[in-house]
């Protein structure tokens, strides 16, 4: 359990006390907090109820991106870079935001675009490999063995 819902569930059971008649002090004991919450909530269930303690949707700026705009930008990330006529094949935050706003004509600042990927779509972030996919280990071997002692210079 959260610890939002944990404090909705305290509330919750408090207004339950509340209806039973029991006091402040021990409805403190019973769900563990101070009893001057307890008083708190006791005046706002007075005046609006059980529905009044209730947890509330978080307030703030609306996204900028609906959910449906999220699966498209999501459906079109995982076309890959290439198929957005990007040399290789690696996501940067430019290139994401370069899609997003292909996609849903919104332009979103770097760090609204890393909150998109690592919030919204739940991404993590994916260092490339430092070899060459083409290396060719036996290739290397051999030049070391044959070509590096005929060109290195002294001991």
């Amino acid at each position: 359990m959260s610890r939002l819902q944990l404090a909705e569930a305290r509330r919750v059971r408090a207004v339950e006390l509340f209806g039973d008649g029991v006091s402040n002090a021990e409805i403190a004991r019973a769900v563990g907090v101070c009893a001057e919450s307890v008083r708190r909530w006791r005046r706002v269930w007075e005046q609006g109820g059980a529905s009044a303690l209730r947890r509330r949707a978080a307030t703030g700026r609306p996204p900028k991106l609906d959910d449906a705009q999220v699966e498209a930008v999501r459906a079109a990330l995982e076309q890959g870079a290439q198929a957005h006529d990007f040399e290789a094949d690696l996501w940067t935050l430019e290139r994401v935001g370069v899609v997003v706003t292909r996609t849903t004509g919104v332009v979103l600042s770097r760090a609204s675009v890393w909150r998109l990927l690592t919030g919204r779509l739940g991404w993590t972030l994916q260092r490339p490999e430092r070899r060459a996919v083409e290396r060719n280990e036996s290739e290397i071997a051999r030049w070391i063995a044959h070509e590096w002692p005929r060109i290195k210079k002294g001991p």
